[in-house]
């Protein structure tokens, strides 16, 4: 099935949205509840799976709904179409704070995308969303990925949403290793691992972690700044619970001061 060719625009800096213009009959699908807002015209509506096979039957149906659920995932997805007589407008918006980045899967290695789990936020009709387990044990229980990551297929635009600010780097036989749960995205060309740091005294007191997320051979990959795992740790520390002083000089002197 041939992905619509859609045309977009990329709005704002740190927190950003996709504005997609869909001809008439055209189709966008996205997560739900990510639609921010849809011009006079669009019709959406709520499947089960992308609408790659439409002749699947309801249990194949089910069963592609059901392995969303693994990935954290609801079990349906939204189709938005233009059923109007001419362009049409309808935007999404990414669940935190971070980038928006338009991938054309024609331009990746077999058409195949590895993305973590929470990543896409929408993509042209006829792009295949499925799951991807990760071989490595290891990679699952420590690398900040999950066992199970989301897999893109298509010959059209998808959209992927990361944290922070994005790094594309192209590996050609080499090694990177990576701050666990800053991969983004990565070529099916490459291995992902998750190995040790390095020494005990550098893994207890070094501050980067047990673990590092480790990608090898050539390929692309997108690493993100701020994942939201790390986003919710840092917040975490200024909670109405904690009470701490940590940025202040007088540390915890300050709250000898307080009424």
């Amino acid at each position: 099935m041939y992905s619509h060719e859609i045309d977009y625009k990329i709005i704002g800096e740190d927190i950003q949205i996709v504005e997609i213009e869909l001809d008439p009959n055209e189709t966008v699908i996205a997560e739900a509840g990510s639609m921010l807002f849809m011009e006079d015209g669009i019709q959406f509506e709520t499947k089960m799976g992308d609408g790659t096979n439409p002749n699947q039957g309801i249990m194949g149906k089910i069963f592609q709904a059901g392995t969303r659920l693994l990935t954290g995932e609801s079990l349906f997805m939204t189709h938005f179409t233009n059923r109007g007589y001419g362009k049409r407008k309808v935007a999404f918006a990414a669940p935190y704070p971070g980038t928006v980045m338009p991938i054309d899967l024609r331009n990746i290695y077999s058409n195949t995308l590895i993305v973590q789990k929470d990543g896409f936020l929408c993509a042209a009709m006829g792009t295949k969303i499925s799951i991807h387990f990760n071989q490595r044990l290891g990679s699952g229980l420590f690398g900040g990925e999950g066992f199970i990551l989301q897999k893109l297929q298509g010959d059209g635009l998808a959209f992927v949403h990361a944290g922070g600010v994005v790094i594309e780097r192209q590996l050609n036989n080499e090694t990177l290793r990576v701050d666990t749960g800053c991969v983004v995205a990565f070529e099916p060309t490459l291995n992902f691992s998750v190995q040790r740091s390095g020494s005990l005294k550098s893994m207890v007191f070094g501050g980067e972690g047990i673990f590092l997320a480790t990608l090898q051979g050539t390929g692309k990959c997108w690493i993100q700044s701020m994942p939201i795992s790390k986003l919710v740790d840092r917040l975490s520390i200024y909670g109405s619970q904690s009470r701490k002083e940590s940025g202040s000089v007088l540390g915890g002197l300050g709250n000898l001061f307080e009424d």
